[in-house]
């Protein structure tokens, strides 16, 4: 191969060093420092200074001309005073005009040759000589005059250009300076001739005079310093335009005497203008002081609000806010059409009216409800702040006067907001003890009853046709009550506090107005049957109506086998096993939510405030529904089911010979109905009143943990019920197919009729559980369903083998074995549950080996492992077939044909 003559070369694998960079311009520097560091220094650096620093270098004297640098002075200038180009237009115009005027008045003279030139002419006043006008104007003149340096390739600072005409707000700066500067001479003087002065200089109207004003206030600022002894002149000036202001205050109170708002407002704009925005503006204070709404407080007594029965009856605030927001009408739209809009004297005068008449008004009366009762306290405050909340109606009202009043809804609401900051501590602490102690009432009044064991014997679940229709029924009732309008504020036209009501007692009027008989039990019209949501109503009290009773499907009543029975006893009353479904109350569980709901649509109310009671109202309106999860699950649901399951794991099958059901279950069964239904309605209650108020996604919110915790305290005291409920179950079934079964029942006599039908233990037994099984149906998940049915089927298996293991089974009996079999395998397959189902169809196959005659055939049989699918050994086969009643006949036979060897030959014991 060639390679070639030539000589290899290295190969270059990198380019020279910032081959591959783009060169990037450097910062023009002025010495050390940036040159826009240097433009925000000059910015503050005092105008007389200026020539000076220009002076250092040709760098900083191109600085000096950059425009930024005198837009900083220029904006201060114009800032309050939009038209300071106009006054100082007007202000040049007069001065020239005054200098006219005296050339003319000059005599003449004759026209000489001289050494002096031109400067012999007369100048305008406003193009004097430098030295007249202070050193900026001759420094930025010496500036033009300096030699510029040429640019260079490699100088990166342009060459300074000090043509005014490129520079608009230095151009602007110089023309205002010139001429400002000028009017500063008579400042030495007293008050009364400066503003002579500067009135013959303008020629215009006070309003016009006080603009003048503010802008030499303006320039003879710390913003601008514009000469040296500004610091002094500035207050030269203040003494004027103090005097000027209190001249225009006569003014003012002399056209509010007469009603001239258009002399009120010429007057209330210049004082504007002559204002220093520092403190109260004086004109807009004198005005408010003036209202007599303000010394009128004692036309209204707070204690009028009460009747003489300690009840909220707001007639006399609503009195009261009519004549506020009468004062608010009149006199806040008279401020909004005389005062500059940047004055706010109407958020001013709603302020000290919310502070000095409101809020005494309010402070006054909350002390007088706290005397009374905390449930009268906390209405009060409630409806004291909706009334107050009119007052934001009225501010913006007021001010739609004057349509360059732009006004934020924010600012009217503000108004209210502080004047009510004073009463939130006290009012949110309140409300949450005041449902502690509510909702701890409620539960401690529950368990007073239940001691006392009241009879009932209607199951308002169990006892309907369709438990989920009756229980969609109650929620669909429940969800309406909680649309009802809610009454806050009191009057005596209504009652008070209209479904916001206080009370234990009371709370069943505002969301128990369920009608009974439209979703309790069969007899729901029995007398003997306390109805617990029957509230007695006026003709106007009625606010919620469910229809008639007929209106509803049919209910079906609990068979006699399943309905609570009367027990003997002493006085005839239920025993406690059949009073377990008042372990659990709707009754309790209404109430609890309406004291809840109560406490949240008072709170409700602030839930618009900002900042730090924003937050705490937040909070508090988490914290009611948390405390109620709490009274609902800890001291109600968890403390029922608890006791349930004790008075389930003391029932005893034996003493209950009359009846296959098993009496505790049933009624647990009706108790996990009524938490089911309380879950619903905590479901709909959190919908409905919460899901505004929290992210339901936060995982981390108070509510959204306490309800899961909620969820899974009931789950686990369902879960632990109906554990204890399947041990009573099958003890239950296994009793009734011990009892009754008869000692033949599977070893008939010979030549006895075959009836192929299952034993009565068989459907006994199958009764049993089939009626509770379906009692359980629409009360819980169907995960929980099914773990339930589950259980069942594997105890039931467990109980069938060890009562056959405790018969003697014929040929004969043992197609009765199979005929049981085969129903049980019936029932469980009912329950639609795979798992068990396949067990049961394993256990029915076993009762083949009951009706095999021949031995060899049994013993195949029984060493077939794929016969059950793996049930059961052979050695469990073994046992089944040791119950047979010719066993000592076959005995040989199978073991001989299952192991090749008899166990009575080929063993020996030694």
């Amino acid at each position: 191969m060639d390679f070639g003559s030539g000589i290899l070369q290295p190969v270059k694998l990198y380019g020279p060093p910032g081959a591959g960079r783009r060169l990037q311009p450097r910062a023009s520097l002025v010495g050390r420092f940036p040159s826009n560091v240097h433009t925000q220094i000059l910015a503050y650096v005092a105008v007389p200074d200026v020539p000076a620093y220009a002076r250092c270098s040709h760098a900083t004297s191109a600085l000096v001309h950059d425009d930024e640098v005198w837009q900083h002075r220029y904006s201060h200038l114009s800032l309050d005073v939009p038209d300071v180009d106009n006054i100082v237009a007007t202000l040049e115009a007069n001065a020239n005009s005054q200098a006219a005027q005296r050339r003319n008045v000059l005599p003449p003279t004759i026209s000489v040759d001289d050494d002096f030139g031109d400067f012999a002419t007369g100048m305008d006043v406003v193009t004097a000589a430098p030295d007249e006008m202070g050193d900026f104007v001759g420094g930025f003149d010496a500036l033009s005059m300096i030699p510029q340096r040429k640019s260079t390739a490699n100088s990166l600072l342009p060459p300074p250009t000090p043509t005014f005409a490129r520079h608009p707000f230095l151009t602007k700066y110089v023309r205002m300076h010139t001429v400002l500067r000028t009017l500063t001479r008579c400042l030495t003087s007293p008050a009364h001739i400066i503003l002579s002065t500067l009135s013959s200089a303008l020629a215009s109207t006070p309003l016009e005079e006080a603009k003048l004003l503010r802008v030499l206030s303006l320039f003879l600022s710390p913003f601008v310093q514009p000469i040296r002894a500004w610091a002094s002149l500035y207050t030269s000036l203040r003494s004027a335009m103090d005097r000027f202001d209190a001249t225009l205050l006569a003014a003012f109170d002399v056209a509010d005497e007469k009603g001239n708002e258009y002399e009120m407002k010429q007057a209330a704009e210049a004082s504007w203008q002559v204002w220093d925005r520092n403190g109260e503006w004086e004109m807009g204070k004198v005005w408010m002081e003036k209202r007599e709404i303000f010394y009128k407080q004692g036309t209204w007594n707070p204690d009028e609000n009460f009747t003489k029965d300690n009840k909220l009856a707001f007639d006399a605030m609503d009195i009261f806010m009519r004549a506020v927001i009468s004062s608010i009408d009149e006199h806040g739209a008279r401020a909004v059409r005389i005062f500059p809009p940047d004055s706010l004297v109407l958020l001013l005068f709603a302020h000290r009216l919310a502070s000095e008449v409101v809020g005494d008004y309010v402070a006054s009366l909350l002390v007088q409800a706290r005397e009374i009762s905390s449930s009268v306290l906390l209405t009060a405050t409630a409806a004291s702040f909706r009334e107050c909340w009119k007052l934001v109606d009225a501010i913006l009202l007021a001010s739609q006067q004057r349509p360059d009043l732009d006004l934020p809804k924010t600012k009217a609401e503000d108004v209210i907001f502080q004047m009510f900051e004073v009463n939130m501590d006290d009012y949110l602490d309140e409300e949450v003890e005041t449902l502690k102690r509510s909702l701890e009432s409620i539960c401690r009044s529950w368990d007073r009853d239940y001691a006392k064991n009241p009879a009932s014997e209607t199951a308002r679940f169990l006892g309907s046709q369709n438990p989920d229709q009756v229980k969609r029924n109650l929620i669909s009732s429940f969800t309406d009550v909680l649309l009802l309008p809610v009454t806050i504020v009191p009057m005596t036209a209504a009652a008070v506090g209209g479904v916001i009501m206080t009370g234990g007692t009371a709370a069943v009027q505002g969301l128990a107005m369920l009608n009974p008989t439209r979703w309790g039990g069969a007899n729901g019209t029995d007398p003997d049957v306390p109805h617990g949501y029957e509230t007695q109503f006026s003709e106007n009290g009625q606010v919620h109506d469910l229809g008639d009773p007929e209106d509803d499907e049919e209910d079906l009543q609990i068979p006699s086998s399943t309905k609570p029975r009367m027990v003997p006893g002493q006085n005839g009353t239920l025993s406690a096993s059949n009073n377990m479904d008042l372990l659990l109350s709707l009754d309790v569980a209404l109430e609890l939510i309406h004291a809840a709901r109560e406490g949240l649509k008072r709170v409700e109310i602030f839930a618009a405030y900002p900042g730090h009671y924003g937050h705490r109202v937040r909070d508090t309106i988490e914290e009611t529904f948390v405390l109620l999860l709490q009274a609902l699950g800890d001291r109600h649901i968890s403390t029922g089911f608890t006791k349930a399951t004790e008075q389930m794991n003391a029932y005893r099958p034996s003493e209950h010979e009359g009846t296959t059901s098993v009496a505790p279950l049933v009624q647990f069964f009706e108790l996990v109905h009524i938490g089911d239904t309380i879950q619903s309605m905590i479901q709909v209650y959190f919908d409905k009143e919460l899901g505004s108020h929290i992210d339901r996604t936060d995982f981390f919110n108070a509510v959204v943990r306490e309800k899961k915790r909620f969820e899974n305290t009931l789950d686990d005291a369902v879960a632990g019920g109906l554990n204890a409920g399947t041990d009573v179950l099958m003890s239950q079934v296994e009793h009734v197919i011990l009892v009754s079964t008869k000692p033949r029942e599977y070893y008939p006599p010979e030549n006895s009729p075959m009836d192929l039908g299952p034993t009565e233990g068989c459907s006994k037994a199958i009764k049993c559980l089939e009626m509770h099984c379906k009692l359980l149906k629409g009360s819980t998940s169907k995960e929980v369903l099914e773990v339930f049915y589950q259980e069942v089927g594997i105890r039931l298996i467990v109980i069938l083998q060890k009562h056959l293991k405790r018969q003697i089974i014929s040929q004969q009996g043992g197609f009765q074995v199979i005929a049981d079999l085969n129903a049980y395998h019936g029932f469980i397959s009912s329950l639609k549950v795979s798992s068990i189902t396949n067990d049961f169809s394993h256990l029915k196959m076993l009762g083949h080996v009951f009706v095999v005659e021949d031995a060899k055939d049994l013993a195949q049989i029984v060493r077939d492992v794929t016969r059950y699918g793996g049930a059961y050994r052979p050695e469990d086969i073994y046992e089944f077939i040791q119950r047979r009643s010719d066993w000592k006949v076959i005995e040989k036979t199978v073991d001989k044909t299952m192991y090749n060897l008899s166990f009575k030959e080929d063993c020996i014991i030694v």
